[in-house]
């Protein structure tokens, strides 16, 4: 299954106006000007994203997981490399990023700003598509991106697609990469792309 044109250009227009919310809550909180890259959007079944996220994520990661429930309901995670997650901790916090496994602050850091992408992202969704979402705690976790999708895929039933969103986040000069990924089931996906589409028309 891949996304029409006109789906790839809805998605990245209600994300852009996710990512405005996002980058205008973690400038509140750090005090310095946050921007966030127009995101790119791709659709993989769930048995190949691990392979597209592994080019571009090599080893242990910092991923923030939240289960978000109602008439589209699935998994929605921020990955990111170690590299990355200890750049936004040091520019975030002003204090030396430390090996993630030892630093609660990172960790700290890391699952705040997970919170705050991930609902303004999936909020965005739920208030432009006219449907109710809720979200669980988000949860961090430190492991390969490959221990992360096995672990939704034992989980979790019916699960098939996911959409990854590239997101690059400018703070203070640097860059840092980041990867949100949407983890739908096929009814959640079709449910999604339809309430999409009818915005889109309804918006032209």
């Amino acid at each position: 299954m891949e996304l029409t044109a006109v789906q790839q250009d809805a998605l990245v227009e209600l994300l852009n106006i996710g990512f405005g919310r996002a980058a205008a809550s973690l400038s509140q909180l750090t005090g310095h000007r946050v921007l966030l890259d127009v995101p790119q959007v791709t659709l993989h079944a769930i048995e190949d994203v691990g392979d597209a996220l592994e080019r571009v994520v090599q080893g242990h990661v910092a991923s923030v997981h939240q289960i978000f429930t109602g008439p589209v309901a699935g998994d929605a995670l921020l990955i990111l490399d170690g590299a990355g997650a200890a750049i936004l901790k040091e520019l975030l916090t002003n204090e030396p990023a430390l090996p993630l496994s030892i630093d609660a602050s990172a960790r700290e850091v890391i699952t705040e700003v997970g919170n705050i992408l991930l609902n303004a992202c999936l909020g965005t969704f739920g208030n432009i598509l006219h449907v109710q979402v809720a979200f669980s705690v988000p949860q961090l976790s430190l492991e390969s991106v490959g221990g992360i999708l096995e672990s939704l895929r034992v989980h979790r039933e019916g699960v098939r697609y996911a959409l990854v969103v590239h997101a690059g986040f400018k703070l203070r000069d640097t860059e840092v990469r980041g990867y949100l990924v949407i983890i739908l089931s096929v009814a959640s996906l079709d449910r999604l792309l339809r309430e999409v589409e009818a915005w889109e028309r309804d918006n032209r």
